[in-house]
């Protein structure tokens, strides 16, 4: 298949591996063409442009670091939209606003073209190993049309709707629990601490009783070890997801005083100078809250 791909961060990068190496015809495009080079000698061709990368493909896929980044290759002067053929597909797999989302899906349709949303649960070491869990929401002719796709990048597709927004709401509530997840593996540390309990220990103790699921497992290392570089996933972007979350909360009248409460986690995190740290670095606060650090970055 014919494919464009925009972003080659941590996890386009895993992405556009695997969509060579299952034999797609793969375009990329990166702001910084540095670190597109490297996918030339795999096979890739290499585009200057957005639009390039969208001229000709028969899928358009987008792995940005936010909405502005989205709106900047879709819509801007020069955009990919213009380019993208009549009939093609723009996957969005990043994790954005439900909002945009639905003006990408109005957009696209104005063009004659289809948009699924589809973005992803894991890590970059999951996308470099084909990994992913998937969620895509749109047109079930359009899913199926592009399975092989997410076939080739991920372990598991699910299917959010037909409306594409739905895959984006679906993202933002997941990434809020597992906010809610290291917040209250924080907590309960930096409790168990202060009456003597070994982090290590305790996290075993945890993942081998009742709290075996891959979230407990890989954020709590993080915070017995108090390690969060480098990061996986950087505090900036977990702000940017909650803020994202609130937004799309307040506009659907749903109170959600534990994200609010996390909003204040990751700006207190910021302060402080975690911005090049893992997000689960907001843990770092409740440990100064109980008095068990200075709350200043490594």
């Amino acid at each position: 298949m014919k494919v464009g791909l925009i972003g080659l961060g941590n996890m386009g990068s895993g992405i556009a591996r695997n969509l060579i190496k299952a034999g797609h015809d793969l375009t990329v495009y990166n702001r910084t063409r540095s670190r597109a080079e490297p996918f030339g000698s795999l096979g890739a061709r290499i585009a200057e442009t957005p639009s390039e990368a969208a001229a000709d493909a028969e899928v358009l896929m987008t792995m940005l670091a936010d909405d502005a980044a989205v709106e900047a290759v879709i819509f801007a002067p020069g955009n990919a939209i213009q380019e993208l053929p009549a009939g093609a597909v723009h996957i969005s797999m990043s994790t954005i606003g439900v909002d945009l989302s639905r003006r990408l899906a109005k957009a696209h349709s104005k063009e004659k073209q289809h948009y699924l949303a589809a973005p992803v649960f894991g890590r970059p070491d999951a996308a470099a190993a084909a990994k992913l869990f998937i969620v895509a929401a749109g047109a079930a002719k359009q899913i199926e049309f592009c399975r092989p796709l997410f076939d080739a990048i991920g372990q598991k597709t699910f299917i959010g709707g037909e409306e594409a927004h739905a895959a984006n709401a679906i993202k933002l509530a997941g990434n809020f629990l597992i906010t809610t997840v290291i917040e209250s593996l924080a907590e309960a540390f930096a409790f168990g601490r202060k009456f003597g309990v070994d982090p290590h220990a305790f996290l075993d103790i945890l993942t081998n009783s009742l709290f075996q699921a891959p979230v407990y497992r890989t954020y709590g290392s993080m915070i017995a070890s108090d390690k969060f570089e480098p990061a996986g996933f950087k505090l900036p972007l977990g702000l940017k997801d909650n803020r994202l979350l609130l937004a799309a909360a307040e506009e659907a009248t749903v109170p959600m005083p534990m994200a609010s409460l996390i909003h204040e986690r990751f700006v207190a995190a910021l302060a402080r100078g975690l911005d090049e740290s893992d997000w689960a670095a907001i843990a770092r606060i409740s440990y100064e809250n109980a008095g068990l650090r200075k709350g200043a970055a490594k």
